[in-house]
C-alpha cells in the first residue's frame, strides 16, 4: 500500500504538467477562412484550427499583421478557379509579418525569436494567429519598420518597384533619361507605392489620377500633378498644359486601351496593367496561370535581396511612406475585407494581430 501515495501524487503532478504544457504552447489557433467561391466579407467564417506545422524549408511565424490585397478577394471571387484556392476551406492573404516560431528542416538564415516580413503566395494563411510561410520568401524586419508597415510591403511595394521598372523607368537619382510617368488609382495600396518611389529618383515627371479627397494626399507623396478622375482632365489622363506619358502604371479599374492612347508620347509609351482583363475571365485566368510563374513569384523572389533591403531601407529612413487606410483586430477582419473590396480604401488595409478586439 505505501507505494500508492507517490503514484498519485506523481500523477497529479504528470497531469499539472500537461496543463502547464498546453497552455504555454496551444494546439490551436484562431483562423479566418472561407469555404466556397463567392460571398465576399460574408463568406469569411471564423474559425478554430490546428496550428500548422512547417514543412522543409518552411518557417512556422506567430502572426504580427497581415494586409489585404485586391488578389485576396479576386480568388474568393473565383477569378482564378479552379486552380486556386488549390482546396477549400482556404485561409487567405498572402502578405505578412510575425515572429519565427519554429523552423523546418534545412532552414538557414533565420533562427527562433527573428521578427520577419513574408509573401506566402498563392498559399496565404495570413489571416489567423500562425501562419507558415517559405524562407525563401521571408526577410528581416528591421525594428524600424513596424509589423504594420512591413507587412505592406512585400507585395504591394515590390508590384510598384516591378511595374515601374517594367515601364522602364530609372529609380535610382540619374538612372536613364528623365520620364514622364502617369500613375492611375494613385491612392491605393500599389498607387501610394509608385508614385513615391517614380518620385524620389528625382529627374521623372510624375503625374496621378485619384478621387477628389485624395488630392492633397497625392501631392504629399511626390506627384508633380494631381488629377481628380472626375473631372475633365482626369478622364483624357493628363493636365491641360500636362506632357504625354512615357510610362503608365495602371492600378484602375475599368479604362479601355483606347483612353490610354491620346495621353501616351508619339515615340511610344508603355502601359503597365495591373488589373489584366483579356477578352473574358477565361482566358485571363488561363493566361495567369501559364505566366504567374514567370511573372509574379520571380518578381518576389529576383525582388527578395537587394529590392527588399531597398525598400525597407527606405523605410527605415522615412524617405518611402506607408499609407494606412485602417487596422482591424483579427475578430474583424471581415470588416477589413469588406473595406478593401469596396475599391475607397486609400493606402492599405491590414489586419493587426496586436491589436485589441474593441479597437480600429
Amino acid at each position: 500500500h505505501h507505494f500508492q501515495v507517490p503514484t498519485t501524487i506523481l500523477r497529479r503532478a504528470a497531469d499539472r504538467f500537461t496543463a502547464m504544457a498546453s497552455s504555454s504552447s496551444p494546439r490551436t489557433m484562431r483562423a479566418v477562412q472561407y469555404d466556397r467561391y463567392g460571398g465576399g466579407a460574408e463568406g469569411l467564417k471564423h474559425v478554430e484550427v490546428p496550428i500548422p506545422s512547417p514543412k522543409k524549408g518552411e518557417l512556422l511565424l506567430r502572426m504580427e499583421a497581415a494586409s489585404i490585397n485586391r488578389v485576396d478577394w479576386k480568388f474568393q471571387n473565383g477569378k482564378a478557379r479552379p486552380f486556386l484556392p488549390s482546396k477549400f476551406p482556404f485561409t487567405p492573404v498572402c502578405e505578412l509579418t510575425g515572429e519565427v516560431v519554429e523552423l523546418g528542416a534545412g532552414v538557414s538564415g533565420f533562427s527562433q525569436g527573428d521578427k520577419v516580413i513574408a509573401v506566402n503566395f498563392p498559399g496565404g494563411g495570413g489571416l489567423a494567429e500562425y501562419a507558415v510561410v517559405p524562407a525563401s520568401q521571408a526577410a528581416l524586419r528591421p525594428p524600424e519598420v513596424s509589423a504594420v508597415e512591413g507587412a505592406c510591403l512585400p507585395i504591394a511595394a515590390f508590384t510598384a518597384l516591378a511595374a515601374l521598372r517594367a515601364a522602364g523607368v530609372g529609380l535610382d537619382a540619374g538612372d536613364g533619361r528623365p520620364k514622364n510617368v502617369l500613375v492611375t488609382a494613385a491612392s491605393g495600396g500599389v498607387g501610394t507605392f509608385a508614385v513615391q518611389l517614380a518620385s524620389l529618383a528625382g529627374h521623372h515627371h510624375v503625374t496621378a489620377t485619384c478621387g477628389a479627397r485624395n488630392l492633397d494626399l497625392i501631392r504629399s507623396l511626390g506627384a508633380d500633378e494631381a488629377l481628380d478622375y472626375d473631372t475633365p482632365e482626369g478622364a483624357a489622363l493628363r493636365g491641360p498644359s500636362g506632357p504625354k506619358h512615357d510610362a503608365v502604371v495602371h492600378c484602375g479599374e475599368g479604362f479601355p486601351w483606347s483612353a490610354f492612347k491620346p495621353a501616351l508620347a508619339d515615340a511610344g509609351g508603355v502601359v503597365v496593367d495591373l488589373t489584366p482583363r483579356l477578352a473574358s475571365v477565361a482566358v485571363a485566368v488561363l493566361h495567369w496561370v501559364l505566366f504567374s510563374r514567370k511573372k509574379l513569384v520571380p518578381l518576389i523572389a529576383s525582388a527578395k535581396e537587394e529590392d527588399m533591403e531597398a525598400l525597407l531601407g527606405m523605410v527605415s529612413q522615412g524617405k518611402l511612406r506607408v499609407v494606412i487606410d485602417s487596422r482591424y483586430p483579427l475578430s474583424r477582419a471581415h470588416e477589413g475585407w469588406a473595406k478593401s473590396m469596396s475599391g475607397h480604401a486609400t493606402g492599405k488595409v491590414v489586419v493587426d494581430m496586436g491589436v485589441a478586439d474593441d479597437t480600429e
